[in-house]
């Protein structure tokens, strides 16, 4: 059959493997990319989490071993998750403003062992509530915004102090981000950066982080069953538009979009409206579907490794928070560009 008269062939610009790279409109280097750690008392510790095949929970000793080997492979950005233990859980998150507790010490020894990385800390209250919420929760069942900014201020101020280089806060309470800037800024951390969880949604796909930190909300009576009330709307966008110009004019640093897949479009509608960076979080269940579904046979493990982390780079998002991180780098060595 005689060749068809098409001016444009977009297929020439697939024909190959060097002509494909040629093109590439996206490209996610491990710089890009930040490592979630799980953080455990004691000394020569790994507790493998059973919901995350891959992750474990480990002393600070041991969390310095990962990030030094991520950091061989190109990776420099660490954000800290304290796994604290019932008895020292409250109400009021007591444990969150000891400043020698598990995620200071931990900030401590990392910066000190790798002066060099840049180590992010999460500011709410579920790891150290024994309500497991993202703020203090009242007598009738409220999930109280003002009290809870004051706690996450000081908590702020206590990370900066100890040597952050962010701090990330999550809890989507009205202002949060002003507040902490003012409080940074009136203690003279003037260098420490936020990066504001402006768009996080109440989703399904936190279970296997929850079960990580044992930070789910428990099930008694005034403890509301679920985070709808702070957490966002899977449903909306403009909300998420409304939130993220907030923490930018409140003095955000970076814009943080959580979970990632579900949510491409936000992160593109960020990106189009912002000119700060955009960070998006690849959340547990994301990447514990990816495990599973790969054990299962059912797809290939690094192939939609890969393709899910290109697909936020894609959409937006300049940073990318993934417990894939380190699997990530080690395929990249092996395929630059």
């Amino acid at each position: 059959m005689p060749p068809q008269n098409l001016p444009s062939r977009p297929r020439r610009l697939r024909r190959t493997e060097a002509v494909r790279r040629l093109v590439r409109e996206t490209s996610l280097t491990p710089r890009q990319l930040v490592l979630p750690l799980f953080l455990i008392e004691g000394e020569d510790r790994a507790e493998p989490i059973d919901a995350m095949p891959g992750c474990s929970r480990f002393s600070i000793d041991r969390a310095i071993g990962t990030a030094e080997q991520a950091m061989t492979l190109g990776v420099r950005a660490f954000a800290l998750f304290p796994a604290v233990s019932s008895e020292k859980k409250s109400p009021a998150g007591d444990e969150g403003l000891r400043e020698d507790n598990l995620l200071c010490r931990a900030v401590i020894a990392m910066r000190q062992a790798l002066p060099d990385a840049c180590l992010i800390t999460d500011i709410a209250l579920d790891p150290y509530s024994n309500f497991g919420h993202d703020g203090i929760v009242s007598a009738d069942g409220r999930v109280l915004n003002d009290e809870t900014v004051d706690v996450l201020t000081r908590m702020t101020q206590l990370h900066a102090q100890v040597g952050a280089d962010f701090v990330a806060p999550s809890d989507m309470m009205d202002g949060r981000v002003g507040a902490i800037r003012r409080a940074l800024d009136g203690a003279g951390y003037t260098e420490t950066g936020i990066i504001s969880y402006a768009a996080k949604y109440a989703s399904a796909f936190y279970g296997p982080f929850r079960e990580a930190l044992d930070s789910a909300p428990i099930d008694a009576p005034n403890v509301p069953r679920h985070k709808k009330t702070y957490q966002m709307d899977p449903a909306n966008t403009r909300e998420a538009l409304r939130e993220a110009a907030l923490d930018e004019a409140e003095g955000a640093d970076i814009l943080l979009v959580k979970p990632g897949l579900p949510y491409l479009d936000i992160i593109t509608r960020l990106r189009e409206r912002t000119t700060l960076p955009i960070a998006a979080y690849q959340v547990s269940g994301e990447y514990a579907m990816i495990k599973s579904a790969a054990e299962l046979g059912r797809l290939d493990e690094t192939a939609a490794m890969v393709e899910s982390l290109t697909a936020l780079a894609r959409a937006g998002a300049d940073v990318i928070f993934t417990y894939f991180a380190l699997e990530y780098a080690v395929w990249y060595r092996a395929n630059p560009g």
